[in-house]
Order: structure tokens, then C-alpha cells, then sequence
């Protein structure tokens, strides 16, 4: 059975660093691109950033950019996404899902996802 499950998220303070992780199980995880999105409340789901299958190449949303990195670790069938210098407007539910790279910003290019972990920025 494909699942994955976001870890990392709780509450950060503005300038705040945290690290979220997404553990994939019950498909071929090194095949497919994964991509992290974000929803705030009130909000439509957006894409921020994707990594292909094999790490090699990366994308980010212009909000995040310079500020969040994704990588991962095949051997652990986990992605990571680090999120630096978080500003309130980061706070949002995280999700991870898995699709093809091409679009991977997208959420219709995304077949399957997760139940999300909650990032919150305040002070």
C-alpha cells in the first residue's frame, strides 16, 4: 500500500528554521519525483518546491525561493525540506506527494499524497 507521511511541522518563530520529512513506503520511491505543497487556511493548495527522482534536479515556487531547500535520501525513501528564515505568511499545512517531474509544482500532475503536517510562524 503506497503512504506517505509528513513529520517536522510545529511552531516556529518568525526568522525560524525547521526541517520536514516525508517517508514514502509501498511503491518504487526512487522512480518518481516527489513535491511539497502548501496550504494555508482560506487558501488553494499550492506547489513550493519538487525534486526529481534522482535528486539531480529541483524546483521552487518564487516564494520560497533562496529561503527552502528539498533533497533526499533514496536509500531511506525520504524526502527532506528545510525552511529557513519562515516568515508568518509560511504558515500553512505541508503536504508531500509523488508524481511525475514535469509539472511537479502542480497539484494535478501529483497522484498521490500525504495528510499533511502543520507549520505554524508566529511569535
Amino acid at each position: 500500500q503506497l503512504q506517505l507521511v509528513e513529520s517536522g511541522g510545529g511552531l516556529v518563530q518568525p526568522g525560524g528554521s525547521l526541517r520536514l520529512s516525508c517517508a514514502a513506503s509501498g511503491f518504487s520511491f526512487d522512480h518518481y519525483a516527489i513535491g511539497w505543497f502548501r496550504q494555508a487556511p482560506g487558501k488553494e493548495r499550492e506547489g513550493i518546491s519538487c525534486i526529481s527522482y534522482s535528486g539531480g534536479s529541483t524546483k521552487y515556487a518564487d516564494s520560497v525561493k533562496g529561503r527552502f531547500t528539498i533533497s533526499r535520501d533514496n536509500a531511506k525513501n525520504t524526502v527532506y525540506l528545510q525552511m529557513n528564515s519562515l516568515k508568518p505568511e509560511d504558515t500553512a499545512v505541508y503536504y508531500c506527494a509523488t508524481g511525475a517531474f514535469s509539472g511537479c509544482l502542480s497539484r494535478n500532475a501529483m497522484a498521490y499524497w500525504g495528510q499533511g503536517t502543520l507549520v505554524t510562524v508566529s511569535s
